[in-house]
């Protein structure tokens, strides 16, 4: 029975066909550990294996700067599109609650007693419910042409940055086979390690290849991704103005409308203050309320 390796395989089986034909043409052949080196692999085959620290460094920093660059813009577009939905959300709020406010005031009973009050209150009412509806068309907007395309537009991460792990995994696996390589390399190239040696370059070879399509695959991909962003978001942003612009329009037209209908002709604002005053003094005049 053969040398066996220590994963208990047969030491003919390291050793190729090319190897195994030059032993039987002659044994005095395997004495010289050159001559094994030049029959098991060949002069013509051989390359250079070594992983060159300052070139695998540039590539190193040409795909961080790369992935970097995707990092932010992964936080840029959760952050907008966190901050779109919170900016809806408030607004929704906001003109649910003064169409509340409007339904309050026409159920208090100073509009029964006072018809001018309930006119005002009624004015106001409506221009409430036509804030309320325009708005609502506008945030159905803005969750159709900006809150979606950015989700959208998020749900590629994920299967990027898996990409990126892959490649990770893959550069681990080439690190270690590469210092294994190197490791029989050191050695005195006897018979069993230039066996070893070969099985090892034989082992390193398709990770290699492996690393490198998975690496030029991400560094072709990854710019085109980051400068479609433009192409991408540019619709929406374009439909965000618009909406908000459509709205203050229509906003402009509602609060202008209300204003004809409650405005007293003729009075400033200050002129208005100092009647209310006149008010507020009248009422604090009376016993109920007078200090003790």
């Amino acid at each position: 029975m053969g040398y066996r390796s220590r994963s208990g395989s047969p030491r003919n089986r390291l050793y190729p066909r090319q190897f195994k034909e030059k032993a039987r043409e002659s044994n005095s052949a395997l004495s010289s550990p050159q001559c094994l080196e030049e029959i098991a692999f060949g002069t013509e085959t051989r390359f250079d294996w070594e992983v060159s620290e300052s070139g695998c460094g540039e590539v190193e920093r040409d795909f961080e700067r790369e992935y970097g660059k995707l990092q932010q813009l992964e936080d840029q577009t959760k952050k907008l599109q966190k901050d779109m939905k919170k900016s809806t959300d408030a607004d929704l709020a906001m003109s649910k609650s003064a169409v509340k406010i409007s339904s309050d005031l026409l159920s208090n009973p100073l509009c029964e007693q006072e018809p001018g009050f309930l006119e005002m209150v009624t004015a106001f009412d409506t221009a409430m419910k036509r804030m309320d509806s325009f708005n609502q068309e506008k945030v159905n907007q803005i969750q159709k042409t900006v809150i979606e395309p950015l989700k959208k537009f998020s749900s590629v991460f994920p299967s990027l940055n898996m990409a990126v792990k892959r490649r990770e995994q893959t550069l681990q696996d080439y690190k270690r086979l590469q210092s294994k390589v190197e490791k029989y390399e050191e050695k005195e190239r006897t018979g069993p390690v230039l066996a070893k040696l070969h099985q090892a370059r034989e082992e390193l070879r398709p990770v290699k290849e492996d690393f490198e399509a998975k690496n030029k695959q991400l560094l072709e991909e990854m710019p085109k991704f980051y400068s479609s962003r433009i192409d991408y978001f540019k619709p929406s942003f374009e439909s965000l103005v618009r909406a908000q612009v459509v709205y203050y329009t229509e906003m402009h037209k509602i609060f202008g409308d209300l204003t004809a209908q409650i405005d007293q002709p003729g009075l400033s604002d200050e002129q208005r203050e100092r009647e209310n005053e006149a008010k507020l003094s009248e009422l604090r005049a009376l016993s109920i309320v007078a200090d003790d």
